[in-house]
């Protein structure tokens, strides 16, 4: 009977530099490890496992979701529905995307850069596709047919571009220049985030009634005048306003934001901040090696918030859709077809040039390299 044995387990001091991760001191596979090697520790309770299946399970939930909804009677037939499944195609690439690089990832240095460099190219294909249901169902209607509107989606291709291409480079940096290249990776992924929500940010204010007047940078609070409102600094204003206008009270109208895009954006925040973090590990180098670092939450709350933004296109398409009717569509089949066609191109060409110039370095350029004594010394100092 053929027998498999589960890949030996390493300390950070015993792999090069390029495999180290911050404050996870053990775990580690053998960097040299096999294909059927890595495949098998996804098995084996190492510092990778839980990467793994945290966006390994996910892809099958989102392909599930695609599925009953693409096979829903007529939904395919309906170009109302196409910018929604649009979105739900590179939401279930890159879960799975992430799952193979964290899989293959120990094969060799080249091979883990390799990997990554699929995975942000799959990452920025979501923002762009983000940017499809929220230029058919999630804009403001002051910007409808406008020039933000009109270029929404045009430039949240671009935005792909940017993101796959300075995410890539980052990885040049990441041992000469750690700061920098995680300044880089996560300006990245936060700039087409921010632009993508843009709509969202803007339906959130409801009208200026609602809320207290806005102090003027140049103006001081008077108490002169008791029964009038006090004026408010603009950031509590647009708190107030933020607050307001969500979960569809205050007769916000059209603008209203259904509770799942809070619970959205909330989930990208914390996932921001669990990825520059890297936090708990940080705090307690060693403790939490297996179960519970920065990453494995850091994947868990980016699928809890591509579902809950799942839920707040369909609130959106729903609740909008008789307003929508009578408005035409920026972007039709041939629109949609073409920018993602060339978007994928695109990005294939610039995780082509990466991996071209990456397979050129020589042996001995750091990126490839990095000192196991150096980390020997480190986890001795830790």
């Amino acid at each position: 009977m053929l027998s498999l044995k589960l890949p030996q387990l390493l300390r950070v001091h015993q792999v090069p530099r390029v495999f180290w991760e911050d404050g996870i001191m053990s775990g580690y596979r053998r960097p040299t490890s096999s294909a059927l090697d890595c495949v098998l520790s996804s098995f084996q309770m190492t510092n990778e496992t839980v990467n793994i299946w945290t966006h390994f399970l996910p892809t099958w939930y989102f392909l599930w979701r695609l599925l009953a909804l693409a096979g829903g009677p007529g939904f395919r037939a309906e170009p109302y529905h196409w910018p929604l499944l649009v979105f739900l195609l590179p939401a279930c690439l890159y879960p799975f995307a992430s799952c193979c690089a964290h899989t293959f990832s120990s094969m060799s240095p080249r091979a883990r850069h390799i990997c990554y460099f699929l995975d942000y190219g799959a990452l920025s294909l979501y923002s762009l596709g983000c940017a499809f249901p929220y230029a058919a169902y999630s804009m403001p209607a002051s910007w409808l047919h406008g020039p933000l509107h009109q270029f929404f989606v045009p430039s949240a291709a671009l935005n792909s571009f940017l993101c796959t291409g300075l995410s890539c480079y980052s990885r040049f940096l990441e041992l000469e220049s750690p700061g920098l290249s995680k300044v880089l990776r996560t300006a990245a992924f936060t700039y087409p985030f921010l632009f993508d929500n843009l709509p969202l940010f803007y339906r959130a204010q409801p009208p200026a009634q609602l809320c207290p007047p806005a102090l003027h940078p140049h103006q001081t609070p008077t108490h002169t005048h008791i029964s009038a409102p006090e004026p408010s600094p603009p950031a509590l204003l647009f708190l107030c306003q933020l607050g307001l206008c969500w979960g569809r009270g205050h007769s916000c109208g059209q603008e209203a934001l259904s509770t799942s895009h809070g619970y959205h954006l909330f989930c990208a925040l914390l996932t921001g901040f669990l990825f520059a973090s890297h936090l708990p590990e940080r705090l307690a180098p060693g403790r939490f090696d297996y179960i519970g670092h920065s990453h494995q939450l850091f994947h868990i709350c980016a699928v809890l918030g591509t579902h809950f933004q799942l839920e707040a296109v369909l609130a959106d398409m729903g609740s909008r859709r008789a307003w929508l009717a009578t408005q035409e569509a920026t972007l039709g089949l041939a629109g949609t077809v073409a920018t993602l066609v060339l978007v994928v191109a695109g990005n294939v060409l610039i995780i082509a040039a990466f991996t071209v110039t990456l397979l050129r370095a020589p042996s001995t350029c750091p990126l490839l390299q990095g000192g196991p004594l150096e980390g020997g010394t480190q986890a001795k100092q830790q």
